[in-house]
C-alpha cells in the first residue's frame, strides 16, 4: 500500500462562540437525520427488539445541511484539525468478501495509514463492517443489517465512541494484546472508510467538522446488540455545524477520521458523521459498498 505524505500543521482552540467560515465550495443539499433534544437517554437496538419494543427510543430530525464537496478546499484537511483527511491508499486486498483475508491482509494495511494519518507509533485493528446500501434505496435508518445480510448505510448522525465508551476500549484491546491500559499516556480511536467496489456516487458519507462542534451537541446513547451493550454519541442540531464529504470516493482513497481522542484540549476529539443520500447520483449506479475498520493508535 502506498501512502501520500502527510500534511502537518499545527492545531488550535477554537471558542464555542465561533465558527469556521465555509468556504464557497461546491455543495449539494442533503437531509441528514439529527437527534431531537430529549431528557431521555437515547436506546438503539442493533438487533431485532422484543415483541411491542420500538428500534429507537427516541424521534430523529431531518433536516436540509449543505455538504460541501471538500475535494474543493484550498488546504488539506487533517485528522487532528477538522477531524478527517483524505488519502490515496491502495490497497492489495481485491475480495473484501472473506472475513480471514481482511484481518490477515487489510488489517496491517490500516495500522500503516492510522499510525501515518494521526503521527501514532502503534495501533491495533479491532474491528470491521461491511456495508451496502439497500437496492431499493429504502430511508435510511441506523443501517442494521437483516438476517444474514451485510449491514445497511447509516444515515444517524453518531460518533461510535464517548468518553466513557473511548476509554473502555483502550483496556478491551490491550487486554486482547496482553498489554495494560495502566502503561498507555495518549491514544486515539480512529475509523479508515474506504469504498470496496464502485466509486461512492449515491451514498457517501458525510464528515462533521470538529471545530465546528460543541460537547453540547453530543448525547450518550445506549446500543444493544445481540451479546453486548455499547454506547455512542447521537448529535442535536446546531448552525454551527459544517459538514464535508468527498466526491466520488473509490476504492484506491481511504478516509481517516478520529471517533476518540485521549488529549482534552487542542485537537479534534470527536467527528460525528452519517450516509445520506446525494440527490445528483445518477440512475442506475451500482449500490454503495464500503468497508470501515476501527483501530487504537498509541503515540508514546
Amino acid at each position: 500500500m502506498t501512502l501520500d505524505p502527510l500534511l502537518r500543521e499545527p492545531s488550535r482552540l477554537i471558542s464555542r462562540r465561533y465558527a469556521p467560515v465555509m468556504q464557497n465550495l461546491p455543495y449539494t443539499l442533503a437531509k441528514l437525520s439529527y437527534l431531537q433534544p430529549t431528557h431521555e437517554r437515547p436506546l438503539q437496538y442493533a438487533y431485532q427488539p422484543p415483541p411491542g419494543t420500538p428500534w429507537e427510543s427516541c424521534p430523529f430530525d431531518e433536516r436540509d445541511m449543505r455538504i460541501a464537496d471538500a475535494r474543493q478546499l484550498t488546504t488539506r484537511t487533517t485528522v487532528h484539525r477538522e477531524g478527517f483527511e483524505l488519502w490515496h491508499a491502495p490497497t492489495a486486498l481485491s475480495d473484501f468478501s472473506d472475513r480471514d483475508s481482511i484481518v490477515q491482509r487489510y488489517y496491517p494495511e490500516v495500522v500503516e495509514l492510522a499510525c501515518a494519518a494521526t503521527g501514532a507509533r502503534r495501533g491495533y485493528v479491532f474491528d470491521h463492517l461491511i456495508r451496502q446500501r439497500e437496492g431499493d434505496r429504502r430511508r435510511l435508518n441506523f443501517g442494521r443489517s437483516a438476517q444474514g445480510q451485510v449491514a445497511a448505510a447509516n444515515g444517524r448522525i453518531h460518533n461510535d465512541y464517548t468518553e466513557a465508551s473511548g476509554r473502555r476500549r483502550l483496556g478491551l484491546v490491550l487486554e486482547a494484546v496482553g498489554e495494560h491500559a495502566c502503561s498507555v499516556g495518549r491514544y486515539s480511536i480512529v475509523n479508515v472508510w474506504r469504498s470496496i467496489r464502485h466509486p461512492v456516487l449515491d451514498t457517501p458519507l458525510a464528515v462533521c467538522d470538529a471545530r465546528s462542534l460543541s460537547a453540547t451537541d453530543l448525547i450518550e446513547a445506549e446500543v444493544r446488540y445481540p451479546r453486548r451493550h455499547g454506547e455512542i454519541y447521537l448529535a442535536i442540531h446546531s448552525s454551527r455545524h459544517r459538514w464535508f464529504y468527498f466526491s466520488a470516493m473509490h476504492r484506491d482513497e481511504a478516509l481517516v477520521f478520529k471517533q476518540y481522542d485521549a488529549q482534552l484540549g487542542g485537537v479534534a476529539r470527536y467527528t460525528p458523521h452519517a450516509a445520506f443520500d446525494h440527490p445528483d447520483a445518477p440512475d442506475g449506479w451500482p449500490a454503495r459498498e464500503s468497508i470501515e475498520a476501527r483501530c487504537l493508535v498509541i503515540y508514546e
